[in-house]
């Protein structure tokens, strides 16, 4: 089977259009039901290798090995089986798009491709969700400090009950920044360049770290050790997505001072001081642009020497993130339409030479 029958330049132009279709779903429908949401599903075949994480008599160090190997090893399989299964369902769409070929003009045939692969990656991206619930926590913060508390408590694993407003609507505007990335930007970009395996690779790993990464007591056992893979594979799939979803936060927002020299000069040092190697450059991001700190009490304070966000900032967030996904889509569309149109002219010189 092979995909590249279709005009030269054809799959960036697919995979752009099943990114726009992708986003324009979660945009009407939101989130699939809980029964048919394949992250739930990755959730739940993390649980169920759960207990042969912490099986075995081995203790002392030989434990912390021991649970090591098997977090590794377990994450290791599950990656294999979820992004073998999105690799069959895109070779699939592949082989029936080939077939289709003697049937059906090349462009609807690609038109029809990008739509079902946009169906299949809208699962393994949350914009709406994530603005919803961002949204959620400032109304409930109108009405009264324990709602937006309660509110919070829904989004973020930190302890909220002693949290003040402002320390409530930082949190939230972390979680957006942060979120932007992992559930949006991140999963596209692996979208872009590997097709649905990649975006499925990494809401796997996502789903993984969420569930296994973070060390500490849960459950009844102790995670330092059977997580460590599972958020170090995290680490690495996210370096690069953080690092284009702060540059695309900068990007699009000039009006903010995106585009001063400045700003560019702080992200780093500002980033740096979030215990994540990834989570602090779209955070960073935000808080300058808002002028605003960030941080979250006992562990770090992002722009420290600017007031508390206020309620007509949690907004403008929202509004930074929506430029920085569009700036996202605009360059994706512009990338595929140049690399279109130099497979065209190369096409066009190699059969002029024959």
């Amino acid at each position: 089977m092979d995909a590249w029958h279709w005009p030269p330049g054809a799959w960036p132009l697919v995979l752009t259009l099943g990114m726009s279709v992708a986003l324009l779903v979660d945009r009407w429908l939101g989130e699939p039901a809980v029964r048919w949401h394949p992250v739930v599903w990755m959730g739940r075949s993390l649980q169920r290798l759960q207990p042969w994480l912490f099986g075995g008599r081995a203790q002392g160090a030989a434990q912390a090995r021991q649970r090591l190997w098997r977090g590794a090893l377990a994450w290791l399989a599950l990656a294999l089986l979820w992004t073998a299964l999105a690799w069959a369902l895109q070779a699939a769409l592949l082989q029936a798009a080939w077939q289709a070929q003697g049937r059906m003009p090349p462009l609807l045939t690609s038109l029809a491709l990008a739509l079902l692969l946009g169906a299949l990656l809208k699962p393994l991206l949350a914009w709406r969700m994530l603005r919803q619930e961002v949204q959620a926590v400032e109304q409930a913060l109108a009405q009264s400090l324990p709602a937006g508390r309660a509110q919070l408590a829904r989004l973020v694993s930190r302890e909220t009950a002693r949290l003040d407003a402002a320390q409530v609507r930082e949190s939230a505007i972390e979680t957006l920044a942060e979120n932007l990335s992992d559930s949006v930007v991140a999963p596209l970009f692996w979208f872009a360049l590997l097709g649905l395996p990649g975006a499925a690779l990494y809401r796997f790993a996502n789903t993984a770290d969420a569930m296994w990464g973070y060390p500490g007591q849960r459950g009844g056992r102790d995670w330092q050790w059977a997580g460590k893979w599972a958020a170090r594979a995290d680490d690495a799939l996210s370096w690069l997505p953080a690092r284009l979803t702060a540059l695309l936060l900068l990007l699009a927002n000039p009006a903010q001072g995106g585009w001063r020299r400045r700003t560019w000069q702080q992200l780093g040092a500002q980033a740096c001081k979030t215990p994540s190697p990834n989570g602090g450059w779209p955070m960073a991001a935000t808080a300058l642009l808002l002028g605003c700190r960030l941080g979250k009490p006992g562990a770090y304070v992002l722009h420290p020497q600017a007031p508390a966000p206020q309620p007509a900032q949690a907004a403008l967030a929202q509004a930074l993130a929506g430029r920085a996904l569009g700036l996202w889509l605009l360059a994706a569309w512009l990338l595929a339409a140049l690399y279109g149109l130099w497979a065209l002219a190369a096409s066009a010189s190699v059969k002029g030479a024959l």
